[in-house]
């Protein structure tokens, strides 16, 4: 069994305790319910973006940042320039929590990704809950008629949807209704990585998507060769998250899209 397989396997015993513990009919009166969402798609369709995460750790790489503050991380993020903030709710193996998102929420003014193992509708409610703006669908735990039923889902919420991939066949799985297409450049099966992912892939998503690479990236010149193939959208947690001042190193990356793009 992989470490996915795992998480899976694990995602569908707490998501029994969940619906226990709290109703789906609950989840609608939760106060960030009717709160209008904002929109990353749009963002990145007029310029570039880093989308900054915050991860406490992961299976990979164990602890990142134990005792990490999720106002002070995600504000200095958004004052950095970041388009979108990825905030993992995972809890047993990422030390994630929906208290994070909740916290965060009113603080900030860009959109906020509930990074999480979705595999029940009941999760899309509580993304919408909790005050996120943007779900993760990653393709390898769905079946197609799947991501097709939970992107509407989301849409009907008013939520978009990353859809993620690492592998081509997965392509099969994208519909018109995902509004941003990522590929991971971590395996989520042996957990390796590489930006060579996206470069490799590149040729082959559908020109209508608006495309992230996820994981991996360490530098401008990574990225820079991933906006020459067409990507938008940069996902980057663990360089920002293992770093003294997260905030500040998301700047560079910032600035030094600003410039790259400014001279393209």
């Amino acid at each position: 069994m992989t470490i996915l397989d795992q998480i899976i396997a694990d995602k569908f015993k707490e998501i029994t305790l969940r619906k226990d513990t709290v109703p789906l009919v609950h989840l609608g009166h939760r106060p960030y319910f009717e709160r209008p969402t904002i929109s990353l798609k749009n963002k990145l369709k007029k310029q570039v973006g880093i989308i900054s995460e915050f991860k406490r750790r992961s299976p990979s790489k164990g602890v990142i940042r134990e005792e990490a503050d999720v106002l002070g991380i995600t504000q200095s993020y958004e004052a950095a320039g970041a388009a979108a903030c990825s905030i993992l709710t995972d809890s047993k193996y990422f030390d994630g929590r929906d208290q994070d998102i909740i916290d965060a929420r009113p603080f900030l003014n860009i959109p906020i990704l509930r990074k999480e193992f979705i595999i029940d509708p009941y999760q899309i409610m509580e993304a919408k809950a909790m005050g996120a703006d943007i779900i993760l669908l990653i393709a390898e735990v769905l079946t197609r008629d799947q991501v097709k039923d939970f992107a509407i889902r989301a849409h009907d919420l008013g939520m978009e949807v990353l859809m993620e991939l690492h592998f081509e066949e997965e392509l099969d799985k994208w519909n018109h209704d995902i509004d941003l297409l990522g590929v991971n450049n971590r395996n989520l099966k042996s957990f390796e990585t590489g930006i060579h992912k996206s470069i490799e892939l590149s040729s082959k998503l559908p020109k209508e998507s608006i495309w992230i690479s996820e994981s991996g990236l360490q530098g401008s010149d990574e990225i820079n060769e991933l906006i020459n193939v067409g990507y938008r959208g940069f996902l980057i947690g663990e360089t920002f998250m293992k770093a003294e001042n997260p905030g500040e190193i998301c700047r560079s990356f910032v600035m030094n899209l600003s410039k790259n793009t400014a001279h393209a």
